[in-house]
């Protein structure tokens, strides 16, 4: 069955070019708006499996909207679509609910990848936003994750797979998964885009404002 998306942005033009290009990927678009209040009332109505959102929208923006969609339906998937690639946006879409962030300057085939990713809980940054992620990660009292934990979470926080998080830490990728299948324990994760999503809210994992 196809996944159901809900466009939204307010150029038309790209959301019919969206649609033309997503529907021959075989996703079933099941709404559009261009504001973000439409795009909460859509949301709610259809229960998409996947929005993918625009930030800068007249009479109320994404970010906006993606956290009054979370608000009324935490289970809803939100991927941002922006041409916005400054950690602080990306920073404020994350928090406000969304599990990924596309910028505007990617390929419809980027972008038919990561819908995919995040619809089968991969890790959803293209890479020039996993470029304004800090390649730091703090240990807090909010967390016992282990050194080589923290490590492994900060390579798949810029949007590594396990066989490239393997080849950087120079560990097999059996010892990778063994290390996600503990962090997802310890951080109450169901895969590794919600392991990130949670380490940056918590300041495990921190984004940049450049």
């Amino acid at each position: 069955m196809s996944e159901r998306i809900l466009l939204v942005d307010d150029h038309q033009l790209l959301r019919e070019a969206l649609r033309r290009n997503l529907e021959a990927s075989g996703f079933e678009i099941v709404a559009e708006a261009g504001d973000g209040p439409t795009a909460v009332a859509l949301a709610l109505q259809h229960r998409p499996d996947l929005v993918l959102m625009d930030v800068s929208m007249p009479g109320g923006d994404g970010i906006s909207a993606t956290r009054s969609i979370m608000r009324a339906d935490a289970r809803r998937r939100i991927l941002v679509l922006s041409m916005h690639t400054d950690g602080r946006t990306i920073r404020e879409a994350i928090n406000a609910g969304a599990v990924g962030y596309i910028d505007k300057s990617s390929s419809i085939d980027q972008v038919v990848t990561l819908m995919r990713q995040i619809l089968g809980g991969d890790i959803t940054l293209s890479p020039p936003v996993a470029e304004a992620m800090l390649k730091v990660v703090e240990e807090t009292l909010d967390h016992d994750l282990s050194e080589r934990e923290l490590e492994v979470l900060r390579v798949v926080a810029t949007g590594c797979s396990t066989p490239e998080v393997a080849e950087r830490l120079f560990i097999s990728q059996k010892t990778v998964k063994n290390h996600l299948a503990s962090i997802y324990a310890k951080l109450d994760a169901r895969d590794r885009t919600e392991a990130v999503i949670k380490a940056i809210r918590m300041g495990v994992v921190r984004i940049s404002d450049d």
